[in-house]
């Protein structure tokens, strides 16, 4: 038997080791799912139709059906930095430790920042396609509001050197 408390500080803990300004345990009725995150990459993303992990790619599935699938996770991890390639580089390495931990569903999502330029977006197949995750948004979940629900800061910006908020995530069944 599990002790779930354990392994929820466990990788919390290893997060903020890691560099995390925070990490936050959820379960998944705390996030917010909105289709209209799908707009916002649709009309606001360069990447759109493009990158291995675009909610356009071919065959990815639908927005109800990355719900669906997500409510099949007991709980998870909302990682929050600075630093979008740290955020993906913790998540991962997360993904990873609560794999080898024997929660062999563990599945992280980020916004991917393995390439300076996406293989995507000249028409290539993905380089890391073992590595690289959806982002939150990309699959339905207001970040914000879920960010926001848990008082985490987040907030939009209108300058590109503002320092921005980057969250990426854990999910463990």
């Amino acid at each position: 038997m599990r002790d779930l408390g354990a392994d929820q500080e466990k990788f919390c803990q290893a997060a903020l080791k890691m560099g995390a300004l925070h990490a936050q345990v959820f379960t998944i009725d705390e996030l917010v799912f909105d289709p209209r995150t799908l707009i916002k990459c649709m009309f606001g993303c360069n990447d759109w139709g493009k990158g291995h992990t675009c909610p356009s790619r071919a065959g990815n599935i639908s927005l109800k059906e990355w719900q669906e699938t997500l409510s099949f996770y007991r709980w998870g991890l909302i990682i929050h930095s600075n630093q979008a390639k740290l955020n993906q580089d913790i998540a991962y390495e997360l993904e990873r430790q609560a794999f080898f931990a024997g929660y062999y569903f563990a599945f992280s999502m980020s916004d991917c920042k393995l390439c300076a330029d996406c293989a995507g977006n000249s028409g290539e197949p993905c380089r890391f396609p073992k590595k690289a995750r959806p982002a939150f948004h990309s699959v339905g979940i207001d970040i914000f509001a879920t960010a926001r629900h848990f008082n985490l800061p987040i907030e939009t910006l209108e300058h590109e050197e503002e320092q921005q908020n980057w969250y990426a995530a854990l999910f463990v069944e």
